[in-house]
C-alpha cells in the first residue's frame, strides 16, 4: 500500500482540471451490458474503481480497450450472469450490474457489494424494485440471485430510511428499459449522476423522461443499440477543490467544473464568507483571513452532499467559533473525526452529528484514511497544517480522485508518494 507525505503550508497557485465523474461513469459502464453493440465512453477517469468495473464487465462478457481517456466496450459473445464476489465486494457501485443482467439475460447472480466503510448501506430497495417488475429474488451464500422470464413495467416506490437510493434508482431504471410496458419510479433519486445515466440510456434508444426529478417514467423497448457518449465532470472532485481553495486561502483556477450542480455548497460558502467567481466551466475562490463557522445538514441532492461532508468538517476545524455537522444520509460517516483530532482539531461526535470548535491552526501528524472522502479531508488538512503529515492507506483516495497528488504538486504542494 502507498502513503502520502505532505509538508504543509505551501502556497497553492496555478490551475487544476477536474476529471470525469466517477459516480456517473460506474453505472454508465454497467448500462453497456444492455446491448451487444459497441459503446464508446469519453472523458473516463482512470481510477481504481473504474478499473474494477472494467474487470467486472470483462468477466461478464465484454471486451474493453483504453485509448487515453476513452473506453471502447464491445461484446465478446460470451454473456455471463454471475458477478463474482472478488470484484463486487471491493466496490459499492458494482451492484449496478444487477438490473442490466436481469433484464438482458433473464437471470443475475450478483455478490453483495462492498466499498467504503461509512455505515449501513442496505440493498433492500434494489430487491424491492426488481421484484415489483416481476423478478423472483433470493439471497443465498452472499449473493443476490434474481430470475425473470420477462420483466414487466410497474409503479415502484423507492424511498428509503435516508431518502431515495441513487444506485437503487439506477438499477431499476436500467432494468425497466427492456421491460414490457411502462415503469414509473416514484421518489427517485434526483442526483446529476442519475440524470446522466438516463441521458446515456436514451442515446442507446431507451425511452426515459423525468430524470432529475422525483418521478422517472420509462417506456420499455425491445432492444438497445450502442452509443458514443462523453462523461460529465466530477462534481464531488470539483467541490473538494473548491473547499481546498477556501481552506488554503488560494485562488487557483479550477477548470472543467459544472458549478451549477453545487448550489448547496455555494450557499454554505457564502455563509462562511467565501466568494466564488464563476465563468463558464471555470471557478476561482476568494477566501477571507478568518472563516465564519456555519452548521450544515447533509441531504440527498439538491441538498448538501454527504460526499463533501468530511471535507467540510476539515474546513470548519479552522474557523473562529462552533459549528455542527449532521449527516442524515450516512449518520455513521464520521471516522475522519479521530484522525483530524490527531492533527489538533477539536471535534466531538454526538449521535449523527459532529460538534466542531474551531482552532487557529492544525499540526502535521501520522494519520490513517478510513474511506474515500475522509482521505480527501485528511489531504486538505495536511496541506494547510504546520509541519509534516503522513497519510496511510491512500488506496481509498485512488478509488475516486484521478492523480490527485500530481494535480496538487502542479499547484505547488509538497507531496511525496511512498510505499508503506
Amino acid at each position: 500500500m502507498d502513503k502520502l507525505i505532505i509538508e504543509g503550508g505551501k502556497p497553492l497557485k496555478g490551475e487544476v482540471r477536474i476529471s470525469g465523474s466517477k459516480n456517473a461513469t460506474l453505472p454508465v459502464l454497467a448500462a453497456t451490458l444492455l446491448t451487444d453493440e459497441t459503446c464508446i465512453l469519453r472523458n473516463v477517469p482512470r481510477l481504481l474503481d473504474t478499473n474494477t468495473m472494467i474487470k467486472l464487465l470483462k468477466s461478464l462478457g465484454k471486451d474493453i480497450e483504453w485509448d487515453k481517456d476513452k473506453l471502447i466496450i464491445m461484446s465478446n459473445g460470451k454473456p455471463n450472469p454471475v458477478a463474482d464476489y472478488k470484484l463486487v465486494s471491493t466496490m459499492r457501485g458494482s451492484i449496478c450490474v444487477l438490473g442490466p443482467l436481469l433484464t438482458k439475460l433473464g437471470e443475475a447472480k450478483v455478490s453483495l457489494p462492498g466499498g467504503c466503510v461509512i455505515g449501513v448501506r442496505p440493498v433492500d430497495l434494489h430487491q424491492k424494485g426488481i421484484e415489483a417488475l416481476g423478478a423472483k429474488v433470493r439471497t443465498e451464500g452472499g449473493y443476490i440471485i434474481a430470475t425473470a422470464k420477462k420483466l414487466k413495467g410497474a409503479r415502484v416506490y423507492l424511498a428509503g430510511a435516508s431518502g431515495p437510493s441513487v444506485l437503487g434508482t439506477a438499477n431499476i431504471m436500467m432494468a425497466a428499459t427492456l421491460a414490457e410496458g411502462e415503469t414509473v419510479i416514484e421518489c427517485a433519486a434526483c442526483e446529476p449522476e442519475v440524470e446522466e445515466l438516463a441521458n446515456f440510456l436514451n442515446e442507446m434508444g431507451a425511452r426515459i423522461r423525468g430524470q432529475g426529478s422525483p418521478r422517472i417514467i420509462i417506456q420499455g423497448v425491445k432492444k438497445l443499440r450502442g452509443a458514443d457518449y462523453r462523461m460529465s465532470f466530477d462534481r464531488i472532485e470539483g467541490g473538494t477543490f473548491v473547499l481546498l481553495a477556501a481552506m488554503a486561502r488560494s485562488n487557483f483556477l479550477i477548470r472543467d467544473i459544472d458549478y451549477s450542480q453545487l448550489t448547496a455548497l455555494d450557499d454554505v460558502l457564502t455563509n462562511i464568507g467565501v466568494q466564488v467567481q464563476v465563468e463558464k466551466n471555470t471557478v476561482r475562490v476568494k477566501s477571507p483571513k478568518v472563516l465564519k463557522p456555519f452548521s450544515i445538514t447533509t441531504y440527498p441532492y439538491p441538498g448538501f452532499p454527504t460526499d463533501l461532508q468530511a471535507q467540510y468538517t476539515a474546513i470548519m476545524a479552522l474557523t473562529n467559533g462552533v459549528s455542527v455537522i449532521r449527516d442524515t444520509v450516512f449518520p455513521d460517516r464520521f471516522m475522519h473525526i479521530a484522525e483530524l483530532s490527531r492533527m489538533g482539531a477539536r471535534i466531538r461526535r454526538e449521535g449523527g452529528s459532529a460538534i466542531i470548535e474551531g482552532v487557529k491552526e492544525l499540526s502535521g501528524a501520522p494519520v490513517t484514511a478510513s474511506d474515500l472522502r475522509a482521505s480527501a479531508a485528511l489531504v486538505m488538512a495536511g496541506l494547510v497544517a504546520k509541519g509534516k503529515t503522513e497519510i496511510r492507506r491512500v488506496y481509498h483516495l485512488d478509488r475516486g480522485y484521478e492523480n490527485i497528488d500530481k494535480k496538487l504538486i502542479a499547484l505547488g504542494a509538497s507531496i511525496k508518494r511512498e510505499k508503506e
